[in-house]
């Protein structure tokens, strides 16, 4: 299931993650992950991921964009579509930290894209939030199904 973007296309958002990836600071991986998010007002945001000698400090795209979008447009956003791509040519859906933190700003029903590889031959997994997290933390724990 995927929803249409009359502004910004799943290729645009796709696309914008290809160039946040070219930031990427991946020193100890190599793998150089970006994620542009469409927001509910039709701003796009994108973000990298960057690692740190303390791996547990390191920062996904996913959330680095959200921190953005957050500091950009205020703790009221919402997240219509995400678009996660690394270089490394291999579907990269977001790890559970940033589901858990996207589900604090995400619709249920926004497309998660995670394209196999950055050429677009091989098509990309694109399914709604609330199959990708069915259950999130929530100090009233709510199903966003």
């Amino acid at each position: 299931m995927t929803q249409d973007f009359p502004e910004t296309t799943m290729p645009e958002l796709v696309q914008l993650a290809l160039a946040a990836a070219e930031n990427s600071y991946a020193p100890y991986s190599g793998f150089r992950v970006g994620s542009a998010l469409l927001l509910t007002n039709g701003e796009v945001v994108s973000g990298t991921n960057v690692e740190n000698g303390s791996y547990g400090l390191t920062i996904c795209a996913e959330r680095s964009a959200l921190v953005t979008a957050v500091a950009r447009f205020g703790p009221t956003i919402r997240i219509a579509a995400v678009a996660i791509v690394n270089l490394n040519d291999a579907a990269s859906p977001p790890c559970g930290a940033c589901r858990q933190v996207l589900s604090e700003f995400i619709e249920p029903e926004a497309t998660v894209s995670f394209p196999a590889d950055r050429s677009g031959i091989v098509a990309a997994v694109e399914l709604p939030f609330r199959e990708l997290m069915p259950f999130t933390f929530d100090l009233k724990f709510k199903p966003i199904h």
